[in-house]
């Protein structure tokens, strides 16, 4: 029909002046095919099917991740997130499903799960194995193409992701290539040198930013332990101390610099290189350490160049001209003098979190493993061969490659904005229109008149209108605020039935931003977030993320493919919805704080297996509870308990209800801040785990006979609650 079906009524009155009102039949404006999915984004080619023939390959698609997620993660045909331990190495039935994983985590004990609260780091050491592998292949590729007469060993930066496990698995699957670490800080610096104690004789340790003379002391002990630890001066006044600590401990130290080039690139994690980078030497400054080596015959101990040109570096041509310029000042050093060993290219080896392989964009890079290893060892062969100087060892510090992949956030979204706008009746719509002010009543005459022409974008202008009039109305406290209720649901119906774009919804997610995706608040970092299941079913609605702390910027509303909203299902029926954040592995859960006392995630290891599901859970540990949190803003839950009790005592009269209250407190503290779905009663019956892991490992089966972590936490209750 040519305009809105009419709501008119002959038993309702219509406004004075006008000749209808609206009819109580069902009825739209004529506007383009029925709504019957999520609009695909504006980079997005989908094609138009049927939401009945919807595919797990439409998802994909959807979602990018044959692009971002290759060779690790796809879309099964059960429409779930697939996980490839082995890259492009796995097998059909090695693959692993990632809700099982979820299930099995998150299920009760009496289910056969582990009784884990979300949200939850799924990591997968086969992928951390698989990406050290990888790497290493791709260097030992180009040097031999390249006839390259050294050989490429890394190091890993521990501060990327300090979790002990995945240091010591990175030691354990590297030392059959030499594969060491590299440290910043003390604290970085002991792990390092206890991890290493089981690693490769001849893996590096590299000592990098500000020292002290413990520092160096400590750096110093690891070579006493035949450690080959290397101490890379980040400022010339270090020097000093690396000799006095020298002599006073006689130890003979391997020494290296951090030069500052002039190469770097622009975007943000360009900004910590180039000549006005925060470390590194002046090649004035380098010449002094030169001759102060000289001058106490230590120019011998020289022996490693490091330098570093930003973070996820955009274009091997970009490296080419950094690993060129370094290479050049590497042999200057060698004619100088010093006993040359090493060019440390540092971290840059970015990767791809948006599929784009762009080459001017923070989040994407134009390169695989490959080229980049090629450019570097061609480079370095290039400068060194033109200068007649022996070919030095290679090492990197590709920190986030190694890491991200083999980390996945999981979360659900508890609850989401209504996107159905409330149905007014006849007698609710004339007693709206009777309480509207003239301006406004002329606005809804208007409408009615638009809405019988057919001109959908007028109906949309005049009712924006009449909004703003009722809202100035409603402050001015002459309109009521079931009448202000009605407008909205008038001005939704208006826009669904002219055609207008469906709203975006807010999905609430059981999740601190601050805590478990810092990168995202602080420098706008995008990751993939895709639902990890219902991938065979199209999404029905657009949504942004809405975590739980009292904080504005506490959402997520960016998105890789420069998308403002995110394609999501229908949150209906039982049994969760689960959003997955990919490529997360580096930084987040160091850089995460404790915003609102949400605390980190729980966690688990999970290893590819030969059972029927394909994989074994072989380390869970529940979350930090509200206790741990507390104590690290300096609070001591004992002693609040304590508090809480007296009162209890103090107001209570029953023992019965005073002993039921007090443990119920006594639980809290012990659980974790986040939202229990489902649970009905705030007295939650999770046990403290006093930080200690749960080991499950079953090569079989995964869901073989692992105790919940409310019963092997049943002996740390506070058992005076109970007095």
């Amino acid at each position: 029909m040519p305009a809105v079906a009419c709501f008119a009524d002959a038993a309702v009155a219509p406004p004075p002046g006008y000749s209808f009102a609206w009819d109580n039949s069902p009825a739209s404006l004529p506007a383009p095919e029925p709504f019957s999915g999520v609009p695909p984004p504006a980079n997005t080619t989908i094609a138009a099917v049927d939401s009945a023939v919807w595919s797990p390959s439409d998802s994909a698609a959807l979602y990018k991740v044959d692009k971002w997620g290759a060779p690790y993660f796809a879309v099964n045909n059960s429409g779930d997130i697939s996980v490839r331990p082995y890259g492009t190495a796995t097998l059909p039935h090695q693959e692993i499903d990632l809700l099982k994983v979820v299930k099995k985590a998150s299920d009760p004990d009496s289910s056969g799960g582990l009784g884990l609260q979300l949200p939850l780091v799924v990591r997968f050491p086969d992928i951390l194995k698989n990406r050290l592998e990888s790497l290493q292949t791709a260097f030992d590729l180009a040097i031999q193409s390249q006839g390259y007469d050294s050989h490429y060993q890394g190091v890993y930066p521990v501060k990327c992701n300090q979790d002990r496990f995945v240091v010591e698995d990175i030691v354990k699957f590297g030392s059959g290539f030499r594969f060491g670490l590299e440290a910043g800080s003390k604290p970085e610096l002991l792990l390092a040198m206890s991890c290493l104690c089981n690693g490769s004789a001849e893996a590096l340790l590299v000592c990098n930013g500000f020292k002290d003379a413990e520092y160096i002391s400590l750096a110093l002990i690891g070579r006493k332990l035949s450690l080959n630890t290397v101490i890379v001066l980040e400022q010339e006044e270090e020097l000093d101390l690396v000799i006095d600590m020298s002599r006073k401990l006689a130890v003979r130290p391997v020494i290296g610099l951090r030069a500052k080039l002039r190469t770097k690139h622009s975007g943000h994690f360009g900004s910590t290189s180039g000549e006005k980078g925060k470390f590194g030497l002046t090649t004035t400054q380098i010449l002094r350490v030169v001759k102060k080596l000289e001058k106490f015959s230590m120019l011998d101990c020289l022996q490693l160049l490091h330098f570093h040109i930003g973070s996820q570096i955009p274009t091997t041509a970009l490296l080419a001209d950094g690993v060129g310029e370094a290479a050049q000042l590497y042999c200057e050093l060698v004619r100088l003098g010093a006993s040359m060993k090493v060019i440390d290219i540092g971290g840059g080896l970015g990767i791809d979190y948006d599929g784009s392989k762009s080459t001017d964009s923070d989040i994407s890079v134009s390169y695989g493993l490959d080229e980049y290893a090629t450019a570097v060892v061609k480079a370095v062969s290039f400068v060194c061969g033109r200068k007649q100087i022996k070919h030095p060892v290679i090492c990197s510090e590709s920190g986030r490659a190694i890491v991200s992949h083999h980390s996945i956030l999981v979360f659900e979204a508890v609850s989401a904005t209504s996107r159905e706008a409330p149905v007014m009746s006849q007698l609710t719509l004339h007693y709206f229109v009777e309480g509207l002010a003239e301006e406004a009543r002329a606005d809804y005459g208007n409408l009615s008149a638009a809405a019988i022409r057919g001109e959908n974008e007028t109906c949309l202008i005049y009712a924006d209108q009449l909004k703003q009039r009722c809202v100035e109305q409603f402050k001015e406290g002459n309109l009521g605020i079931e009448q202000l209720a009605a407008v909205d649901g008038l001005c939704d119906f208006v826009s669904k039935a002219a055609g207008a774009a469906d709203p975006v919804r807010t999905y609430n997610v059981n999740l601190s931003v601050f805590t478990s995706i810092p990168d995202f608040w602080g420098i706008e970092q995008l990751f993939p977030i895709v639902p990890i299941h219902k991938l065979d079913q199209r999404p029905g609605a657009r949504g942004i993320l809405s975590d739980l702390t009292c904080d504005s910027d506490g959402k997520i509303d960016k998105f890789i493919g420069g998308e403002s909203s995110l394609p999501l299902h229908d949150l209906e029926g039982s049994g969760g919805y689960y959003l997955g954040m990919f490529l997360g592995g580096a930084y987040q859960e160091a850089l995460g704080g404790v915003h609102n006392l949400f605390g980190g995630p729980s966690v688990v290891r999970v290893s590819q297996s030969d059972g029927p599901h394909s994989f074994a859970v072989t380390r869970a540990v529940p979350g930090p509870s509200c206790g741990d949190v507390l104590r690290v803003m300096q609070h001591e839950p004992e002693l609040m308990f304590e508090m809480l009790k007296h009162r209890i005592e103090e107001f209570v009269q029953s023992n019965e209800d005073g002993l039921a209250l007090a443990n119920g407190i006594a639980s809290s503290f012990h659980n974790m801040p986040y939202l229990v779905a489902g649970s009905s009663s705030c007295c939650l019956t999770a046990a403290a785990n006093g930080g200690n892991g749960y080991y499950y490992c079953n090569g079989d089966e995964y869901g073989g006979g692992a105790d919940s972590a409310a019963a092997a936490g049943e002996d740390e209750q506070w058992t005076y609650c109970c007095a």
